[in-house]
């Protein structure tokens, strides 16, 4: 159970020192469950700089500042995992980086089948989250 952002931040900056390239990480949660909040401090733990944002509008953000790159999916609006494919979604996954995919489960069947799934809910209290991982 995470039960503030300082917990977000110790959770997601540990995982970001620990991830490997061509990780792919898929985060699974309602809206204002904290996807792009614990994308930011994955980002902290690689060393990222640049300000991190929620590429709703744009699909992927790349950050390139860290020890390994981080490029950021936000899949909310594509139609289908096909979408995803075809703006080149594979290439990113295997260029030696970390992806991050926003509400991932509308795209599974194209992630690699090593995908880390973290499943965002809400917790019984104001702030409070459950985080359920698959690694």
């Amino acid at each position: 159970m995470i039960k503030s952002e300082d917990e977000v931040r110790k959770f997601g900056t540990t995982l970001g020192k620990q991830l490997e390239p061509n990780a792919v990480l898929a985060l699974i949660g309602d809206l204002g469950t904290g996807k792009t909040t614990l994308t930011k401090y994955i980002a902290e733990g690689l060393g990222i700089k640049e300000r991190i944002v929620s590429p709703t509008f744009t699909i992927v953000h790349e950050y390139r500042s860290g020890r390994l790159p981080l490029f950021h999916f936000d899949v909310y609006r594509l139609e289908s995992a096909e979408d995803l494919f075809e703006i080149g979604a594979e290439e990113y996954f295997y260029a030696g980086g970390v992806s991050v995919v926003e509400w991932a489960d509308q795209v599974a069947e194209i992630l690699p089948d090593e995908t880390l799934c973290i499943f965002l809910e809400y917790g019984k209290n104001e702030g409070e989250r459950i985080y359920r991982c698959t690694f």
